[in-house]
């Protein structure tokens, strides 16, 4: 259809033919432009859209979001700045989810699924929810705080149409310890359980109830607290198993158990990822060896299992698409990823003791490695504590595919550890061969140089996160001025100030939130840049608390700032270390 004909014709289609078309369509963003088009494509995506992303629970009050999508019927929300995970952000900051599941439970009876990231969830809150929502199938909580065990009884005794009960990082209080027993009475759908981030004891004998109950079970993520020889009875009840995660994988050595635990792994042929290995023994290593070949996604972090043992074990795994390892790899077991993981999309190295003493067997040999092995490589996190401008040069070279790339080296401000020089060249070269490049993490001796670089070339990068770089505000100015889709700005220890924030006040309307802590920002910026923009909170975050705010001279450093979009005006749950100017 052409011309103003094709739009008259495209009129005439009854709503319903444009609600099952939009239906295709998923992107959050394309769905908005398809709202902008008309105003009666503008109704009709409002009363179909099911899903809804949240990037703030600040951006928006929960009232907004609501009348703008009633029929919404799965919501995703996130809390806290991100540097949260790393202990920067006050532990009574805020990101309460009360006011968005009080929201909910009035405006959305509808509601299936509910996913938190970073929020602070009461028990209170989890009752709430089981009450409220009839057809409730889905609960995934990450990194969240302030509930406990007895919270997810409500949760487990209530939600009689649950599908998947997704607890990632969260600090749970372990007051009740039967919780889980409720799931008999009331979820034989479970398709999707973790538990993993609990501390305490769980009922074995109610757990393998449980699991040989609920036949359309996928994913089992288990806590340390399942040691091998339950584990080996579990697998013998649910061998249609894809995701697992095991539990503590460690035994004396017991042939009687180890041929157990072998003919049980022999039996889930549907096994495609493994997590868990917490105090995980070589010895019991090769009983997975008959599920290797067909797993895509392999999860060591918790495994301090040396490379050589390591290696032996991935190897065998030639279909491998994800792979979370500790340093403990070394070099010679990502070369035997390299050789082996043809398929490998995703690689983090993490570190197993960041504070101690130096690992050379880790360099940036294992990098380069695996960039020059695994030709669909996509996003990469390693941390190691030593680099160097060639070794970057050739992964930028080796894999221009890559979408995100989080480096960190250990130590602040270390350079080239074989020229000395910034690490300048290297990251360039990075965001010049990377055209796709979304994501990317900062480190080492770098100088604005590398800032100019990233404003110049970086035009897909979304999120990036800076540390203990540069050498004056010009590299904040270059940042700002050029990444032109830039979402998430996160900087710590950085000599970046005011006049690169209020020269490019503008662009931060466009962006989700930015992040600075320990660098050379004034109050006076901050309270000129509130007044200059409205729209967006201009939170400065003083632990310390060293008097009011209103007296405190222009020229006083801000040790943490936080700034972010929002549509609903300063917030109302503010603790007393925070100051929304």
């Amino acid at each position: 259809m052409g011309g103003g004909g094709g739009w008259l014709a495209a009129a005439m289609f009854p709503d319903e033919v444009w609600e099952h078309v939009f239906s295709f369509v998923e992107a959050d963003a394309d769905r908005s432009a398809i709202s902008l088009v008309c105003r009666g494509w503008y109704r009709i995506e409002r009363r179909c859209r099911r899903r809804i992303f949240v990037g703030n629970c600040y951006a928006v009050s929960p009232a907004m979001a609501l009348r703008r999508f009633p029929e919404v019927r799965a919501v995703s929300i996130k809390g806290k700045p991100h540097f949260a995970d790393f202990n920067l952000v006050p532990s009574d900051w805020g990101g309460g989810a009360t006011a968005w599941i009080e929201a909910l439970a009035e405006a959305c009876p509808q509601l299936e699924e509910l996913r938190l990231k970073r929020m602070v969830v009461t028990d209170d809150c989890l009752e709430l929810i089981g009450k409220s929502f009839r057809s409730f199938k889905v609960l995934s909580l990450a990194s969240c705080e302030g509930f406990s065990t007895a919270g997810l009884e409500s949760i487990a005794s209530s939600c009689r149409n649950l599908q998947e009960l997704d607890l990632q990082e969260n600090d749970i209080e372990d007051n009740c310890s039967h919780w889980l027993s409720h799931l008999l009475e009331t979820s034989s759908s479970l398709v999707s359980l973790n538990i993993a981030c609990l501390d305490g004891e769980v009922n074995f004998s109610v757990l393998e109830w449980l699991v040989s109950r609920c036949s359309s079970l996928k994913t089992l993520r288990l806590n340390q607290s399942v040691p091998l020889d339950r584990l080996a009875s579990i697998l013998h009840k649910a061998p249609q198993l894809v995701d697992l995660g095991t539990g503590r994988f460690a035994a004396d050595n017991r042939p009687e158990l180890f041929a157990k635990l072998e003919l049980s792994f022999a039996g889930c042929r549907n096994l495609r990822s493994l997590s868990g290995f917490w105090e995980a023994v070589p010895a019991y290593l090769p009983t997975l060896y008959s599920v290797c070949n067909g797993l895509t996604s392999l999860n060591l972090s918790y495994a301090t299992i040396q490379g050589v043992e390591l290696a032996k074990l991935i190897t065998r795994c030639k279909n491998l698409q994800r792979l979370w390892v500790m340093d403990l790899i070394e070099d010679l077991g990502l070369e035997a990823v390299a050789s082996s993981c043809k398929l490998l999309q995703e690689l983090r190295v993490f570190p197993f003791d960041p504070y101690g003493a130096e690992p050379v067997s880790l360099t940036e040999r294992g990098l380069v490695s695996v960039s020059r092995g695994c030709p669909m490589l996509r996003s990469v996190l390693y941390f190691c504590r030593q680099m160097s401008n060639s070794a970057l040069i050739t992964v930028a070279k080796n894999r221009p595919n890559l979408t995100c790339f989080r480096l960190c080296i250990i130590e602040p401000h270390t350079p080239d550890y074989v020229t000395h020089d910034p690490l300048d060249a290297g990251f360039s070269a990075i965001v010049e061969s990377c055209k796709d490049l979304r994501r990317l993490s900062l480190s080492g001796l770098l100088t604005d140089s590398v800032f100019k670089s990233i404003g110049a070339h970086g035009h897909q990068v979304k999120m990036l996160s800076v540390a203990f770089a540069g050498n004056s505000d010009a590299g904040l100015h270059y940042i700002l001025s050029g990444c032109k889709n830039l979402k998430k700005l996160e900087i710590r220890d950085c000599p970046f100030g005011d006049k690169a924030l209020l020269a490019n006040c503008a662009k931060l309307e466009t962006m989700r939130s930015l992040w600075m802590s320990s660098c050379s920002v004034s109050l006076g910026a901050c309270r000129l840049l509130a007044r200059r923009m409205p729209r967006l909170n201009v939170e400065v975050i003083d632990e310390r608390q060293g008097g009011p705010m209103e007296s405190r001279p222009n020229d006083c450093p801000v040790e943490k700032l936080y700034i972010y979009r929002t549509i609903a005006g300063p917030r109302s749950d503010t603790p007393s270390c925070v100051w929304t100017l």
